[in-house]
């Protein structure tokens, strides 16, 4: 069943023609991806597809009644509004009966109203679909529901904005580089989702794990040409590079067509006949496909790095901490030469914080970051690139450097480095203001590598960068002579460039593991296997040892009703403790007034005590 037909749309801004003609469909069930080179409108074909903008020609056209999601990179939300607001802000309808019970939970006085609301809760089956809306926000923590829009960072906005799109449950979801912002734990938690669920996906991503995990489809646009592939990533590549070679084998036979036709056109008089007027027509037409050429960049750099000395980086008991949050206790490393180490673990667990510390950009708490005399940092931050008003492109890498020095005596200039990262003469003399995000952060790659460092520290490098320019920069990588650490979620950059892993488990737990990430991923796989085995057998032998019988006991209705409302009275009555308290501190109390309130908040601890066990009671019977 077709849900998304584009047909023959184009898109330019002024002489800057993005794409034209282009035109796919998309049908109940697939999981497709859209792959292009940064700059060639990968986010303009969803932002029209999603109605947010317009194309110059062409049409979009829905199958009535389809429900769509639509994930930005930079969602826009209501910063007033909270958590819970904005996921009940959908047109849903169970998430509508879902806010009326939350609704009816806060007011249980009014028995009427909450009977309706249990009701219809029921009836739309919204029980499970509470507990997977619960589920989706925990994976992507976001487990305070309460808290503002306008105090997340842009990670947790747009953690959000995936969340409520998951739990729309669109007949189509489309995602514009969903993966950016997720750590890996919650990358792996997304890819066994879109697994399970009767989902049709249309998105762009880099993250090629995914890619290869998920989708079933994959379009390329490539020279304004759409080309499709029915299947994963794997497959993909495998087409692509065949095509590619047809492509040659067809390129060279228009080459020899077009000197042979050549010939002819020169020795021809200058009367013709009908019938040589048409060999004129395909003479152009063979003109073009000998002239055309791919504009495929491979990074071949011996690059002449400035001497390591013995000493590289060595840290001498480092300790770091945040309030409630320590990063790093008594951390002891030395860096040896040529190391390509990765850096893993959860959002908040101090990757960046680390990163600084060793480049200087801040300081530990205790503990020193020994700097050996040779050692040149480049350091690609998450913040990105500053860039002056007016600025064109090759002017903002002159500002770093001229060239980087190769062996042999020979140089490479800021042109060259520029072109081997994409950017053609005509792009280097475009503002930087008309680049694309990703081009902007391809710009930022080369101003730190003109530097030519000994020691480079990446934050994040793959976050909106395409396909082509991961390969490259992966090849530049991999040849690079220097100390290299990364600070990546995207495992398929970090299985190709990294020898070992730091995994920061939080609290201030480092560890140092000798592999790769699917070696690290294989190895906590094995873990958690014997783990769970391990507690299978002990609950199998705890249930021999006492022999239960009976059924599992589960809460009447009565109970039911009670367990949703108790802890809401709970949280009523610590708020009148608290008011209760803070009257004591007026200095105009009488003995009288004080044994008063002091035998009212008695009571209101008794019966805080008292539900605090009932509801410690229903949850055992719950989680039982």
């Amino acid at each position: 069943m077709n849900l998304l037909t584009v047909e023959n749309i184009s898109k330019s801004y002024g002489e800057n023609i993005l794409f034209s003609d282009i035109s796919f469909g998309v049908n109940k069930g697939q999981k497709i991806a859209l792959i292009a080179k940064n700059g060639t409108g990968k986010t303009s074909i969803l932002n029209i597809i999603s109605g947010i903008d317009t194309p110059d020609t062409g049409q979009v056209n829905f199958r009535k009644g389809v429900r769509v999601s639509f994930l930005q990179q930079e969602p826009e939300m209501n910063d007033d509004l909270t958590i819970e607001e904005t996921i009940f802000a959908s047109d849903n309808e169970v998430l509508k009966v879902m806010s009326d019970y939350e609704a009816a939970l806060a007011n249980p006085e009014d028995a009427e109203k909450y009977q309706l609301a249990f009701d219809a809760m029921d009836r739309f089956e919204a029980w499970d679909f509470e507990t997977q809306y619960k589920q989706i926000l925990s994976k992507l923590k976001l487990d305070d529901v309460h808290l503002n829009v306008g105090l997340l960072s842009g990670g947790q906005k747009k953690r959000l904005a995936l969340a409520d799109a998951l739990i729309n449950k669109p007949d189509l979801l489309i995602l514009d580089e969903p993966t950016n912002h997720l750590d890996l734990e919650m990358i792996e938690w997304l890819e066994q989702y879109f697994a399970k669920e009767n989902i049709t996906l249309f998105m762009v991503t880099h993250d090629r794990y995914f890619l290869e995990r998920v989708c079933n489809e994959i379009i390329e646009l490539d020279n304004n040409t759409l080309y499709p592939y029915k299947g994963n990533y794997s497959y993909y590549l495998e087409k692509k590079e065949a095509r590619i070679e047809q492509e040659a084998v067809e390129h060279h036979k228009s080459k020899i067509l077009y000197k042979k036709e050549l010939g002819w056109m020169r020795k021809q008089p200058k009367a013709r006949t009908t019938k040589s007027k048409s060999r004129i027509d395909d003479f152009n037409d063979i003109k073009a496909k000998a002239h055309q050429r791919r504009k495929e960049h491979q990074v071949e750099l011996e690059i002449n790095m400035e001497r390591m000395g013995s000493k590289i980086v060595e840290l001498a008991k480092v300790s770091k901490s945040y309030p409630d949050k320590p990063i790093l206790n008594k951390f002891e490393y030395n860096f040896l030469r040529g190391e390509r180490i990765g850096i893993i673990g959860k959002n908040g667990t101090g990757k960046s914080t680390f990163l600084n510390i060793i480049s200087g950009e801040d300081k530990p708490d205790s503990g020193k970051v020994i700097i050996g005399e040779t050692i040149k940092f480049g350091y690609y931050t998450q913040k990105g690139i500053q860039i002056k008003e007016g600025q064109k492109v090759i002017d903002v890498i002159r500002e770093f450097g001229d060239y980087i020095p190769l062996k042999k005596g020979q140089q490479i200039s800021a042109q060259q480095l520029l072109e081997r990262f994409l950017f053609d003469r005509k792009k280097q003399y475009d503002f930087v203001d008309k680049l694309s995000g990703g081009e902007r952060k391809r710009l930022y790659l080369c101003t730190i590598l003109i530097q030519n460092p000994n020691f480079l520290i990446l934050d994040e490098p793959t976050n909106d960068l395409d396909i082509v320019t991961l390969n490259v920069l992966e090849s530049f990588l991999m040849d690079f002579p220097g100390c290299l650490l990364v600070v990546s979620h995207d495992r398929y950059f970090m299985d190709k460039i990294v020898d070992h892993l730091f995994v920061f488990r939080g609290d201030a737990v480092v560890e140092d593991f000798p592999g790769n990430y699917s070696d690290f991923r294989t190895y906590e796989d094995s873990v958690l296997i014997e783990n769970r085995e391990s507690k299978e057998k002990e609950v199998k032998a705890e249930k021999k040892t006492w022999k239960t019988e009976g059924k599992t006991k589960t809460l009447t209705f009565q109970e039911q009703k009670e367990y949703n409302t108790i802890e809401n009275k709970i949280k009523k009555l610590e708020e009148q403790k608290i008011s209760l308290q803070n009257k004591f501190s007026d200095t105009s109390l009488s003995g009288e007034d004080i044994d008063k309130l002091s035998k009212e908040l008695q009571e209101v601890l008794d019966e805080i005590e008292t539900k605090t066990e009932r509801w410690f009671a229903l949850s055992a019977i719950v989680e039982g």
